[in-house]
Protein backbone atom coordinates (compact mmCIF):
# COMPACT_ATOMS: atom_id res chain seq x y z
CA UNK A 1 0.00 0.00 0.00
CA UNK A 2 0.93 3.62 -0.92
CA UNK A 3 2.34 5.11 2.49
CA UNK A 4 -0.16 7.93 1.92
CA UNK A 5 -2.89 5.81 2.18
CA UNK A 6 -1.74 4.07 4.61
CA UNK A 7 -1.66 7.39 6.42
CA UNK A 8 -5.00 8.33 5.51
CA UNK A 9 -6.87 4.81 6.86
CA UNK A 10 -4.58 5.99 10.42
CA UNK A 11 -5.79 9.38 11.07
CA UNK A 12 -9.19 9.35 8.98
CA UNK A 13 -10.20 5.98 8.56
CA UNK A 14 -13.42 4.03 9.48
CA UNK A 15 -11.49 3.85 13.07
CA UNK A 16 -9.03 6.31 12.87
CA UNK A 17 -7.46 8.62 14.90
CA UNK A 18 -9.30 11.72 14.55
CA UNK A 19 -12.77 9.63 13.69
CA UNK A 20 -12.34 9.46 17.54
CA UNK A 21 -11.71 12.65 18.42
CA UNK A 22 -9.04 12.67 20.72
CA UNK A 23 -8.04 14.89 23.34
CA UNK A 24 -5.80 17.69 23.32
CA UNK A 25 -3.92 19.44 25.67
CA UNK A 26 -1.91 18.06 28.72
CA UNK A 27 -4.20 15.15 29.14
CA UNK A 28 -4.12 14.64 25.64
CA UNK A 29 -1.19 13.11 23.06
CA UNK A 30 -0.28 16.68 21.82
CA UNK A 31 -0.48 20.30 22.65
CA UNK A 32 -1.77 23.08 20.92
CA UNK A 33 -2.12 26.31 20.78
CA UNK A 34 -5.89 26.57 21.30
CA UNK A 35 -5.37 24.78 24.18
CA UNK A 36 -2.44 27.15 25.41
CA UNK A 37 -4.69 30.14 25.33
CA UNK A 38 -8.12 31.78 24.40
CA UNK A 39 -6.32 34.78 23.31
CA UNK A 40 -4.98 33.19 20.46
CA UNK A 41 -8.40 32.95 19.10
CA UNK A 42 -9.15 36.55 20.29
CA UNK A 43 -6.30 38.09 18.28
CA UNK A 44 -7.87 36.41 15.68
CA UNK A 45 -10.89 37.71 16.09
CA UNK A 46 -9.28 40.86 16.66
CA UNK A 47 -7.62 40.82 12.85
CA UNK A 48 -11.19 40.06 11.82
CA UNK A 49 -12.87 43.23 13.03
CA UNK A 50 -9.59 45.92 11.97
CA UNK A 51 -10.14 43.54 8.42
CA UNK A 52 -13.80 44.60 8.61
CA UNK A 53 -12.92 48.01 9.72
CA UNK A 54 -10.89 48.81 7.07
CA UNK A 55 -13.45 47.53 4.33
CA UNK A 56 -11.39 44.87 3.28
CA UNK A 57 -14.66 42.51 4.25
CA UNK A 58 -17.79 43.47 5.64
CA UNK A 59 -20.00 42.86 8.73
CA UNK A 60 -22.00 40.03 6.61
CA UNK A 61 -19.04 37.74 5.93
CA UNK A 62 -18.05 34.40 6.56
CA UNK A 63 -16.40 33.32 9.48
CA UNK A 64 -15.14 29.92 8.37
CA UNK A 65 -13.12 27.06 10.64
CA UNK A 66 -11.45 23.57 9.34
CA UNK A 67 -9.85 21.19 11.19
CA UNK A 68 -11.88 22.61 13.97
CA UNK A 69 -11.59 19.61 15.93
CA UNK A 70 -13.94 19.90 19.30
CA UNK A 71 -15.07 23.76 18.17
CA UNK A 72 -12.85 25.52 20.78
CA UNK A 73 -10.60 28.20 18.12
CA UNK A 74 -13.89 29.27 16.42
CA UNK A 75 -15.82 29.43 20.11
CA UNK A 76 -12.66 31.56 21.31
CA UNK A 77 -13.09 33.84 18.51
CA UNK A 78 -16.73 34.52 19.15
CA UNK A 79 -16.31 35.23 22.42
CA UNK A 80 -13.76 37.78 22.09
CA UNK A 81 -16.55 39.26 19.26
CA UNK A 82 -18.80 39.23 21.60
CA UNK A 83 -16.92 41.09 23.63
CA UNK A 84 -15.55 43.73 21.58
CA UNK A 85 -18.33 44.23 19.10
CA UNK A 86 -21.52 41.83 20.08
CA UNK A 87 -23.82 43.74 16.82
CA UNK A 88 -21.20 41.77 14.68
CA UNK A 89 -22.78 38.47 15.73
CA UNK A 90 -26.23 39.34 14.07
CA UNK A 91 -24.45 39.52 10.62
CA UNK A 92 -21.39 37.41 11.08
CA UNK A 93 -21.95 33.80 9.29
CA UNK A 94 -20.75 31.05 11.20
CA UNK A 95 -19.29 27.98 10.05
CA UNK A 96 -17.32 24.70 10.50
CA UNK A 97 -16.17 22.34 7.82
CA UNK A 98 -16.57 19.12 9.68
CA UNK A 99 -16.62 15.63 7.76
CA UNK A 100 -16.31 13.42 10.84
CA UNK A 101 -19.90 13.46 12.31
CA UNK A 102 -18.81 12.70 15.84
CA UNK A 103 -17.27 16.35 15.77
CA UNK A 104 -19.98 17.66 14.31
CA UNK A 105 -22.01 16.75 17.52
CA UNK A 106 -19.21 17.72 20.12
CA UNK A 107 -18.93 21.01 17.53
CA UNK A 108 -22.55 21.27 17.98
CA UNK A 109 -23.11 20.87 21.94
CA UNK A 110 -20.12 22.72 22.60
CA UNK A 111 -21.56 25.81 20.92
CA UNK A 112 -24.94 25.32 22.61
CA UNK A 113 -23.49 25.38 25.83
CA UNK A 114 -21.02 28.05 25.47
CA UNK A 115 -23.47 30.41 23.44
CA UNK A 116 -27.09 29.12 23.48
CA UNK A 117 -28.93 31.40 20.42
CA UNK A 118 -26.15 34.30 21.07
CA UNK A 119 -24.65 32.69 18.13
CA UNK A 120 -25.84 29.98 15.74
CA UNK A 121 -23.36 27.63 14.11
CA UNK A 122 -23.52 26.00 10.88
CA UNK A 123 -21.95 23.15 9.95
CA UNK A 124 -21.07 21.57 6.59
CA UNK A 125 -19.11 18.31 5.92
CA UNK A 126 -17.41 19.36 3.04
CA UNK A 127 -16.09 22.74 1.16
CA UNK A 128 -18.33 21.46 -2.18
CA UNK A 129 -21.29 22.40 0.09
CA UNK A 130 -20.35 25.92 0.36
CA UNK A 131 -20.67 28.88 -1.60
CA UNK A 132 -20.10 32.33 0.06
CA UNK A 133 -19.41 35.62 -1.76
CA UNK A 134 -16.84 36.79 0.70
CA UNK A 135 -15.28 34.47 3.71
CA UNK A 136 -12.36 34.97 6.73
CA UNK A 137 -11.21 31.38 7.09
CA UNK A 138 -9.00 30.19 10.09
CA UNK A 139 -7.49 26.76 10.04
CA UNK A 140 -4.84 25.82 12.87
CA UNK A 141 -2.84 22.42 12.63
CA UNK A 142 -4.74 21.86 9.30
CA UNK A 143 -2.17 21.37 6.91
CA UNK A 144 0.33 18.78 9.23
CA UNK A 145 -2.40 16.72 9.00
CA UNK A 146 -2.37 15.70 5.25
CA UNK A 147 -1.17 12.82 4.61
CA UNK A 148 2.15 12.50 2.44
CA UNK A 149 4.30 10.01 0.33
CA UNK A 150 7.79 9.04 1.59
CA UNK A 151 10.57 9.94 -0.91
CA UNK A 152 14.19 8.92 -0.52
CA UNK A 153 16.16 9.66 -3.99
CA UNK A 154 14.04 7.47 -6.71
CA UNK A 155 12.24 5.54 -4.13
CA UNK A 156 8.55 5.52 -2.11
CA UNK A 157 7.61 4.21 0.84
CA UNK A 158 5.06 1.38 0.89
CA UNK A 159 3.52 -0.34 4.05
CA UNK A 160 2.81 -3.99 4.18
CA UNK A 161 1.35 -5.59 7.23
CA UNK A 162 2.36 -1.91 9.30
CA UNK A 163 5.68 -2.66 8.13
CA UNK A 164 7.65 0.27 5.98
CA UNK A 165 9.01 -1.03 2.72
CA UNK A 166 11.21 0.81 -0.33
CA UNK A 167 10.22 0.89 -3.91
CA UNK A 168 11.04 2.40 -7.03
CA UNK A 169 8.74 5.54 -6.80
CA UNK A 170 6.34 6.38 -9.75
CA UNK A 171 8.04 9.01 -12.32
CA UNK A 172 4.89 11.52 -11.95
CA UNK A 173 5.49 11.28 -8.46
CA UNK A 174 9.28 12.20 -8.23
CA UNK A 175 9.09 14.98 -11.28
CA UNK A 176 6.21 16.66 -8.60
CA UNK A 177 8.97 15.96 -5.49
CA UNK A 178 11.85 17.74 -7.64
CA UNK A 179 9.95 20.57 -8.82
CA UNK A 180 9.30 21.21 -4.82
CA UNK A 181 12.98 20.12 -4.39
CA UNK A 182 12.27 17.31 -2.07
CA UNK A 183 15.01 14.68 -2.62
CA UNK A 184 14.62 13.05 0.57
CA UNK A 185 11.31 13.42 2.86
CA UNK A 186 7.74 14.26 2.65
CA UNK A 187 6.04 14.99 -0.40
CA UNK A 188 1.62 16.47 0.62
CA UNK A 189 -1.03 14.81 -0.66
CA UNK A 190 -3.96 17.14 -1.60
CA UNK A 191 -2.56 20.39 -0.94
CA UNK A 192 -3.73 21.53 -4.73
CA UNK A 193 -7.31 20.00 -4.31
CA UNK A 194 -7.69 21.97 -1.17
CA UNK A 195 -6.68 25.77 -2.61
CA UNK A 196 -8.93 24.52 -5.27
CA UNK A 197 -12.07 23.97 -3.63
CA UNK A 198 -11.56 26.75 -1.13
CA UNK A 199 -11.13 28.96 -4.22
CA UNK A 200 -14.31 27.48 -5.75
CA UNK A 201 -16.54 27.73 -2.22
CA UNK A 202 -15.82 31.81 -1.48
CA UNK A 203 -15.78 34.87 -3.99
CA UNK A 204 -13.36 36.54 -1.85
CA UNK A 205 -11.52 35.21 0.71
CA UNK A 206 -8.74 35.64 3.37
CA UNK A 207 -7.28 32.15 4.86
CA UNK A 208 -5.17 32.34 7.76
CA UNK A 209 -3.13 29.10 9.17
CA UNK A 210 -1.04 28.35 11.91
CA UNK A 211 1.66 25.16 11.26
CA UNK A 212 4.86 24.04 12.00
CA UNK A 213 6.99 23.92 9.32
CA UNK A 214 9.22 25.51 6.84
CA UNK A 215 9.17 27.49 4.21
CA UNK A 216 11.86 25.20 1.94
CA UNK A 217 12.00 21.62 1.61
CA UNK A 218 13.74 20.03 4.57
CA UNK A 219 15.43 17.18 2.83
CA UNK A 220 15.08 14.99 5.69
CA UNK A 221 12.50 13.05 7.13
CA UNK A 222 10.22 15.07 9.82
CA UNK A 223 7.12 12.47 10.19
CA UNK A 224 6.64 11.33 13.60
CA UNK A 225 3.90 9.75 15.87
CA UNK A 226 2.90 11.37 19.21
CA UNK A 227 1.03 9.46 22.03
CA UNK A 228 0.27 10.93 25.79
CA UNK A 229 2.97 13.56 24.80
CA UNK A 230 5.84 11.43 23.88
CA UNK A 231 7.14 11.62 20.27
CA UNK A 232 8.59 8.63 18.16
CA UNK A 233 9.82 8.85 14.81
CA UNK A 234 8.26 7.12 12.33
CA UNK A 235 11.08 4.61 11.28
CA UNK A 236 11.58 3.85 15.18
CA UNK A 237 9.05 1.04 15.67
CA UNK A 238 9.76 -2.09 14.48
CA UNK A 239 5.85 -2.34 13.82
CA UNK A 240 3.66 0.89 13.11
CA UNK A 241 0.27 -1.93 14.35
CA UNK A 242 0.16 -0.41 18.05
CA UNK A 243 0.21 3.22 17.11
CA UNK A 244 -1.81 2.48 14.10
CA UNK A 245 -4.99 5.04 14.46
CA UNK A 246 -4.18 4.71 17.96
CA UNK A 247 -2.14 8.48 18.07
CA UNK A 248 -1.59 10.91 16.11
CA UNK A 249 0.57 10.78 12.71
CA UNK A 250 2.30 14.12 11.57
CA UNK A 251 4.91 15.62 9.77
CA UNK A 252 6.34 19.38 9.04
CA UNK A 253 4.55 21.65 6.17
CA UNK A 254 6.24 22.25 3.44
CA UNK A 255 5.20 26.38 2.79
CA UNK A 256 6.84 26.58 -0.19
CA UNK A 257 4.41 23.82 -1.41
CA UNK A 258 1.59 25.38 0.04
CA UNK A 259 1.97 28.44 -1.10
CA UNK A 260 2.31 27.38 -4.61
CA UNK A 261 -0.78 25.25 -4.71
CA UNK A 262 -3.03 28.23 -3.54
CA UNK A 263 -1.25 30.38 -6.11
CA UNK A 264 -2.31 27.55 -8.80
CA UNK A 265 -5.62 28.36 -7.27
CA UNK A 266 -5.89 31.89 -7.83
CA UNK A 267 -4.24 33.35 -4.42
CA UNK A 268 -2.13 35.72 -3.45
CA UNK A 269 0.43 34.47 -0.72
CA UNK A 270 0.61 37.25 1.52
CA UNK A 271 4.12 35.40 2.97
CA UNK A 272 5.36 33.05 6.18
CA UNK A 273 6.06 34.86 9.36
CA UNK A 274 6.92 33.37 12.52
CA UNK A 275 3.68 32.46 15.12
CA UNK A 276 5.50 35.68 17.71
CA UNK A 277 5.66 38.14 15.10
CA UNK A 278 1.99 37.27 13.84
CA UNK A 279 0.06 37.06 16.87
CA UNK A 280 1.90 40.49 18.06
CA UNK A 281 1.11 42.19 14.74
CA UNK A 282 -2.58 41.48 14.94
CA UNK A 283 -2.83 43.02 18.16
CA UNK A 284 -2.08 40.17 20.65
CA UNK A 285 -0.59 43.04 23.28
CA UNK A 286 -3.30 45.51 22.91
CA UNK A 287 -6.10 42.44 24.23
CA UNK A 288 -3.74 41.93 26.83
CA UNK A 289 -3.21 45.89 27.66
CA UNK A 290 -7.42 45.43 27.57
CA UNK A 291 -7.52 42.64 30.09
CA UNK A 292 -5.66 44.47 32.64
CA UNK A 293 -7.64 47.73 32.00
CA UNK A 294 -11.01 45.63 32.56
CA UNK A 295 -10.31 42.57 34.54
CA UNK A 296 -7.27 44.18 36.63
CA UNK A 297 -3.37 43.23 37.05
CA UNK A 298 -4.24 39.63 38.63
CA UNK A 299 -5.78 38.41 35.78
CA UNK A 300 -3.80 39.87 33.58
CA UNK A 301 -0.38 38.64 34.88
CA UNK A 302 -2.37 34.92 34.96
CA UNK A 303 -2.62 35.40 31.26
CA UNK A 304 0.85 36.34 30.20
CA UNK A 305 2.15 33.26 31.79
CA UNK A 306 0.17 31.00 28.85
CA UNK A 307 0.49 33.47 26.53
CA UNK A 308 4.23 32.83 26.79
CA UNK A 309 4.08 29.72 25.39
CA UNK A 310 2.63 30.77 22.47
CA UNK A 311 5.88 34.07 21.86
CA UNK A 312 8.54 31.78 23.14
CA UNK A 313 10.88 30.88 20.73
CA UNK A 314 11.88 27.90 22.58
CA UNK A 315 8.12 26.83 22.95
CA UNK A 316 5.57 27.49 20.24
CA UNK A 317 6.43 30.95 18.99
CA UNK A 318 9.21 30.32 16.19
CA UNK A 319 8.17 26.65 15.68
CA UNK A 320 5.18 27.30 14.59
CA UNK A 321 4.37 29.61 11.46
CA UNK A 322 1.54 31.50 10.09
CA UNK A 323 0.43 32.09 6.18
CA UNK A 324 -2.11 34.02 4.63
CA UNK A 325 -3.75 33.64 1.30
CA UNK A 326 -6.26 35.83 -0.04
CA UNK A 327 -8.24 35.99 -2.97
CA UNK A 328 -9.94 38.90 -3.90
CA UNK A 329 -9.16 40.66 -1.24
CA UNK A 330 -6.46 43.60 -0.75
Amino acid sequence: MRFSDYMQAWLYGEQGYYTQAPQIGQRGDFVTSVAVSPFFGGTLARHLLERIKSGALSRHCTLCEIGAHRGHLLADMVQFIYTLDPELLKTLKLVIVEPIAALRALQRDYFEASFGSVAKLHQVDSLDQLQCSEGFVVANELFDAFSVDLIRGDQWAVVEDHSITWEEAPEAVLRRARTLGIERGELAVGFERFAEAIAAAFDRCELITFDYGQPQARNDFSIRIYREQKVWPLFEPESLEPFFARSDLTADVHFGHLCAAFQAAGFRADGIQAQNVALLEMGLGSLLETLQQKAGYEAYRQEVGRVRALLDPAMLGERFKRARFLKGVD
